[in-house]
């Protein structure tokens, strides 16, 4: 059963990947886990487990070193799951294409669902980029 018949009849659990990131993605994942936007009420959360994953959160931009663990990561999550680009980075690589370490956008290593752009993008844009995706099921 691939992605697009599937439908989420549980709580979705995220998993966080940071493929070489400056990290101000990952400050803004962090926001969406505060009070002020509290993704719990929609059902997600943070899982420290690749193995436990409905939905991967990939920021940064995805170097030579980085390729082969989101690849080895990729294959670990249950499938079917959710592969969320957040921000920039993971799909042009923005100021750091032209870099001698720049491996390629992340669809090239691995099939992206969802893009969210921004460099970094606010909380409201990740919550609403996922919360689209799954409305469309």
């Amino acid at each position: 059963m691939g992605i697009k018949e599937y439908c989420f009849k549980k709580s979705l659990w995220v998993f966080h990947i940071a493929a070489s990131p400056c990290n101000n993605c990952d400050i803004e994942i962090l926001d969406c886990l505060t009070p002020r936007y509290d993704i719990e009420r929609f059902g997600m959360l943070l899982t420290g487990s690749i193995k436990h994953a409905d939905v991967l959160l990939v920021t940064g931009m995805v170097n030579k070193k980085a390729k082969k663990r989101v690849k080895e990561l990729y294959d670990q999550v249950p499938k079917p799951c959710v592969v969320v680009a957040v921000g920039t980075c993971p799909s042009s690589g923005i100021l750091f294409k032209e870099s001698y370490n720049f491996a390629g956008p992340l669809d090239k290593v691995i099939p992206v669902d969802v893009y969210i752009p921004g460099c970094p993008p606010k909380p409201e844009a990740i919550i609403a980029g996922i919360v689209k995706f799954l409305n469309k099921k």
